[in-house]
């Protein structure tokens, strides 16, 4: 038996186990986000240095920056000066879980039904984390050792968009040093279809607030003449987009790369089920698809501009009054292609929310994040070792796709790792619903993912210089 085999046997035996601590830490419920207790990111960090110097990796920290939920780091760099050096990444905090009555499970006890376990975070991002750590036991207990050098970095504050990675990672550069980057936060086309991410869209979140009054008036004594603070914010937002749901903001298609034929070519080799793809997005019937109409699904999702209304508040349903609003607000969130300028996109945004007010109600935005999208060409070993691995763990070959989320580090991240290869490897897959209410892993996909994780380790050994 080789040593390959006998860490994929490795793997198998201990598979339970790796699910039963991946149930454990989906447990702890380590929200990032501001009014969740940070003592519980706190307590999953800790949970994942105890788990990594278990498993044996050496050096294992937790390290801070300042106003920062804490990063985990380990390492086993035993193969020597001449291996390769792979730094994997992962994150250990979570989204909120949203609408507790819309779960069919209790959020944080994760719950196996039909082949999935159901949890907030059981696949964004803890079984990435799992997996990969899974991988590693797996070639120490076989052969005791690894067959190129890992770091491991497992940050706590990804979901709220990693505003103090970029200092970190230029704070621990040497020590972070790699020749590969791999990440698997990103999704697969399809269940059991292994999927390679090569693009990335950014993002930019406007907040708008509207007042047109100083305070709530009876909307029957006043209503008519004086503005309500909600219809203004209602007239401003539905100039955001066409009847055809397009952008109507002037200046936003600006920069926007044209696709070149081979790129074209590649999207629509890619496999789409029209009905598949309206079922796992939850699209009601008679619902048609909003954007560009004579452009692709794919390249509306991964290389165009789109817009939505990602929060929006006034008065709760539940408690409400007969009231003229006073204020209103939104979260407008924009998704930016690879390639366009996210200050520019952020700047037309706000100028078109500012411009011309209804009634002459006050406008103020607000906007923190604005991150550019991401791209790159995979070719060379690393990516070559990347497919050949996921072909192996998955029996089937990968596809190439884009993802019209956003992951605003890896730019930073591969400018710190003086342009790395960054293997962007899927594991979430359409039905899993991260973010969402019900988020769920499926399991296959999970073991097929953490055999490609063992794959990827030597096929990189043999392919990287």
């Amino acid at each position: 038996m080789s040593e390959r085999d006998a860490a994929l046997a490795a793997l198998e035996r201990g598979f339970e186990r790796t699910l039963a601590e991946l149930v454990d830490l989906a447990r702890i419920p380590g929200v990032s986000a501001a009014g969740f207790d940070p003592a519980e990111v706190e307590r999953s960090a800790v949970w994942v240095a105890e788990l990594l110097v278990e498993s044996g990796l050496s050096g294992v920290q937790l390290l801070r920056v300042e106003d920062a939920h804490p990063y985990v780091v380990g390492q086993c760099c035993e193969a020597g000066p001449d291996a390769p050096t792979i730094l994997v990444y992962a994150h250990h905090d979570v989204q909120p879980p949203g609408r507790l009555d819309r779960w069919k499970t209790p959020p944080f006890e994760p719950t196996e039904k039909n082949g999935r376990l159901y949890g907030r975070g059981v696949v964004d991002d803890k079984a990435g984390l799992m997996l990969h750590l899974a991988a590693l036991r797996a070639w120490l207990e076989a052969t005791g050792a690894l067959p190129v050098n890992v770091k491991l970095l497992v940050e706590g504050e990804e979901e709220i968009g990693s505003g103090h990675l970029e200092a970190f990672l230029r704070e621990h550069k040497t020590s972070l040093a790699a020749d590969v980057l791999v990440l698997s936060d990103t999704a697969n086309l399809a269940t059991g279809l292994p999927s390679l991410t090569r693009s990335l869209r950014g993002l930019a979140a406007v907040d708008v607030t509207v007042r047109a009054l100083d305070h709530p008036i009876h909307s029957g004594m006043w209503g008519g003449p004086a503005p309500d603070a909600a219809t203004a914010l209602g007239v401003i937002l539905g100039r955001l987009v066409d009847a055809r749901g397009v952008p109507a903001v002037p200046g936003l298609f600006d920069g926007v790369p044209e696709l070149s034929e081979a790129e074209r070519a590649r999207l629509a080799a890619l496999p789409f089920d029209e009905q598949e793809f309206r079922d796992d997005a939850g699209m009601l019937p008679g619902s048609g698809f909003a954007g560009e109409p004579e452009r692709s699904v794919y390249e509306r999702l991964w290389h165009r501009p789109a817009l939505a209304l990602t929060a929006l508040e006034g008065m709760p349903m539940e408690g409400a009054a007969n009231q003229l609003m006073a204020e209103a607000c939104a979260r407008v969130g924009v998704r930016i292609p690879p390639g366009q300028d996210p200050e520019a996109v952020r700047d037309a945004v706000v100028d078109f929310l500012r411009a011309d007010p209804p009634w002459g109600v006050t406008v103020e935005t607000k906007c923190d994040v604005a991150v550019p999208g991401w791209a790159t060409e995979t070719e060379g070993p690393a990516f070559d070792a990347a497919r050949r691995a996921m072909a192996l763990g998955f029996g089937c070959e990968p596809v190439e796709i884009g993802c019209g989320g956003s992951i605003p580090f890896v730019g930073p991240f591969v400018e710190v790792l003086s342009g790395a290869p960054a293997l962007l490897l899927g594991l979430e897959d359409p039905p899993c619903n991260a973010h969402g209410e019900n988020e769920s892993l499926d399991l296959q996909d999970f073991r097929k993912a953490s055999r490609s994780a063992v794959h990827l380790l030597a096929e990189l050994a043999g392919a990287m210089p």
